[in-house]
């Protein structure tokens, strides 16, 4: 039912349906909301943050049409779940959380889950270190008012970018920009919801 709730809105990617079958969500849920987590809506996790609804996560996952050698940088690493589902297609994740918390439980999650191929990084998605490198792939999380420069200079070329791009309190639009060279093509695709994008690492939690 789960997997036939996403087709019915329109996920045909085979290999994001597959992995979105694999990930057991009810892992990345508080433990009150697990009877509910394979409902289609956003759910509350620590720190005042949320856990996407399945379908923004396959949507996202599949508009970055992700490949096997993919390196792919996560800012927002939340309860881990976007991180877990992106383990199952790409060579290696980078998932950045300001939460403490919720960066150590997400550790914990994907370690249980065999997803070693994933790196959870305590920090400032807006300031990462120079060493991090460049991405196929870059999947934001929360909602950013627009997309620094500073994250768009992290594509490799020909890479991809997907964001909230909004109020931090509203309606965000769904933004995904690919690198040509020197120039970043934007298109606009849904509506959505997120946490807002806050810089720095988190004082507290």
């Amino acid at each position: 039912m789960f997997q036939l709730t996403l087709r019915r809105r329109g996920i045909s990617d085979q290999a994001v349906l597959r992995a979105m079958e694999e990930v057991p969500r009810e892992e990345f849920v508080l433990p009150a909301d697990r009877p509910d987590a394979y409902r289609d809506s956003a759910m509350a996790i620590a720190c005042g943050q949320t856990i996407s609804q399945p379908f923004v996560v396959a949507y996202m996952t599949e508009q970055l049409k992700l490949q096997k050698s993919h390196r792919v940088l996560e800012i927002g690493a939340g309860s881990g779940y976007q991180a877990a589902i992106l383990s199952r297609l790409t060579a290696s994740v980078l998932t950045v959380e300001r939460f403490r918390t919720l960066a150590d439980k997400a550790r914990e999650r994907l370690e249980k889950l065999n997803c070693f191929n994933v790196e959870v990084m305590l920090g400032d998605g807006y300031a990462l270190p120079p060493g991090a490198g460049l991405f196929d792939r870059i999947i934001v999380t929360a909602a950013m008012d627009e997309i620094p420069q500073v994250l768009l200079d992290r594509l490799e070329p020909d890479g991809i970018l997907i964001a909230p791009v909004g109020p931090q309190h509203g309606v965000q639009t769904l933004v995904r920009v690919t690198r040509d060279g020197d120039r970043f093509d934007r298109k606009e695709l849904v509506d959505v919801r997120f946490v807002p994008a806050i810089p720095g690492i988190a004082r507290e939690l």
